[in-house]
């Protein structure tokens, strides 16, 4: 399946606009902080200087090709840079996840994650039809699994994968388009 151009999606807080090479500078000073890095897969550490520009090029790459979507968040009310990142893919029928995003540590605990998040849901759902999504985290990563818990997502199993602090059990997550209807309430 076949990503659409990847849209400038809005809610009452964020911008979601897409990844564009002019926020890759402020993503380098945001990214690369262990609190962020030790949950996820496949991120070099120590961070290499041209990390961000690298994973720029990739992820650029990855939408002109129609693979993925990515956003870069920006805060209404905040710095004229993005905080953050949520990405998109369709359901390979193997990897059992379809959604990523970090936040500035600075950032956490306002839920703009959550609010993030619920627009990519809807994005998907209700905009490209898509039947379900499947999502994961690191089993240590609670405000990771608080917001697939929020947005009424089912746990339903673990395995064992290798992220940047070795190999560690993940969670995943399924969130059925029914399941995600009746909490938006539609």
């Amino acid at each position: 399946m076949s990503m659409p151009p990847t849209p400038v999606l809005e809610t009452p807080r964020l911008w979601l606009r897409p990844r564009a090479m002019s926020d890759a500078a402020a993503s380098h000073r945001r990214f690369p902080r262990w609190e962020i890095v030790e949950f996820m897969p496949n991120v070099p550490w120590p961070y290499p200087e041209d990390g961000t520009t690298r994973h720029f090029e990739e992820t650029l790459g990855q939408m002109a090709r129609g693979e993925k979507s990515h956003w870069s968040i920006w805060v209404k009310d905040g710095p004229d840079e993005a905080v953050g990142a949520i990405s998109l893919w369709p359901d390979d029928g193997a990897e059992r996840d379809m959604r990523g995003f970090w936040l500035d540590p600075d950032f956490q605990g306002r839920g703009l994650m959550t609010e993030a998040a619920d627009r990519v849901n809807d994005y998907a759902i209700f905009e490209l039809g898509w039947p379900h999504l499947w999502l994961s985290n690191l089993v240590g990563n609670r405000p990771s699994a608080r917001v697939k818990e929020r947005q009424g997502a089912r746990l339903v199993g673990e395995e064992t994968r290798a992220y940047v602090r070795g190999e560690h059990t993940r969670q995943v997550w399924f969130l059925s388009a029914e399941a995600w209807r009746a909490h938006r309430g539609r």
